[in-house]
C-alpha cells in the first residue's frame, strides 16, 4: 500500500474538528479553511473530509435531513439531531451502551464490531425559546 503524502491543508482540516463538538459541514469548514489558505477549494476540503473518514481519523455523519457532518471524535457514540434548530450532539451514556453490548451479546448471525445510532428531538435551548 502506498504511503500517503503529507499535507498541510489536511492536517489543518483534521486540526480545525479536533475539539468541536458541533459536528459541521463542509462547507463551514471550507469557509474556516479560506481563512488559512485563502486559495483552497471547495472540492479539497471534500476530498480530505471525504480522505480523513476512509482512513477512520474522522467520522462521517449522514442522514441527518441535510449535509454530512463531520466528527472528530472516533469512539464509538450515538448522537442527537434537534429537528428545530438542525444542532448534532454527542450522546454519551452508559446505559445505551450497555443496550447495544446487550444486543451484541444476543446476536447470534454475526459478530457486531460498530454501531451507528441517531436519536432525534428537540435541544434544550429550543425547548427553552418555546415555554417563553
Amino acid at each position: 500500500m502506498a504511503t500517503l503524502k503529507y499535507s498541510r491543508q489536511r492536517e489543518s482540516i483534521k486540526e480545525f474538528l479536533t475539539g468541536r463538538t458541533d459536528h459541521p459541514t463542509a462547507d463551514f469548514v471550507y469557509e474556516n479553511m479560506k481563512q488559512i489558505y485563502p486559495n483552497i477549494s471547495l472540492g479539497t476540503v471534500y476530498r480530505n473530509l471525504s480522505l480523513l473518514a476512509d482512513l477512520g481519523e474522522i467520522q462521517k455523519l449522514s442522514s441527518f435531513g441535510g449535509a454530512d457532518r463531520f466528527d472528530a471524535r472516533t469512539a464509538p457514540h450515538c448522537h442527537f439531531m434537534c429537528t428545530c434548530c438542525g444542532r448534532v450532539m454527542d450522546v454519551f451514556s452508559e446505559h445505551i451502551d450497555k443496550s447495544l453490548e446487550d444486543i451484541a451479546a444476543d446476536f447470534t448471525d454475526g459478530q457486531i464490531s460498530d454501531y451507528k445510532a441517531r436519536f432525534f428531538g428537540i435541544c434544550n435551548d429550543c425547548l427553552q425559546k418555546d415555554s417563553h
